[in-house]
């Protein structure tokens, strides 16, 4: 039980990396705001990024939020392995 827990969380925070570094990727390409796969891309990962956005100073024409989002799911998904151990 308790590998398959990790595993999940571990999938999840992979997930979610991906996506994120997906979009940033995506939008240093030159490609309009209304095609498909930029707009799939913002909207999973804009409710992800809008609390860091919200908090974060704007850095001039450069996005730290998916950095800073990068390192919080990181350290959030480490936490939570580290309780599921704990707790079997």
């Amino acid at each position: 039980m308790q590998s398959y827990l990790i595993s999940l969380v571990n999938l999840v925070v992979t997930l979610i990396t991906i996506l994120l570094i997906a979009n940033s990727l995506i939008s240093f390409l030159n490609l309009e705001p209304w095609h498909p796969v930029r707009r799939t891309l913002n909207q999973l990962s804009e409710p992800l990024l809008r609390p860091f956005r919200n908090v974060l100073p704007s850095a001039g024409m450069f996005d730290l939020s998916p950095l800073v989002a990068l390192i919080v799911i990181q350290i959030l998904g480490q936490l939570v392995v580290l309780l599921i151990q704990a707790a079997f």
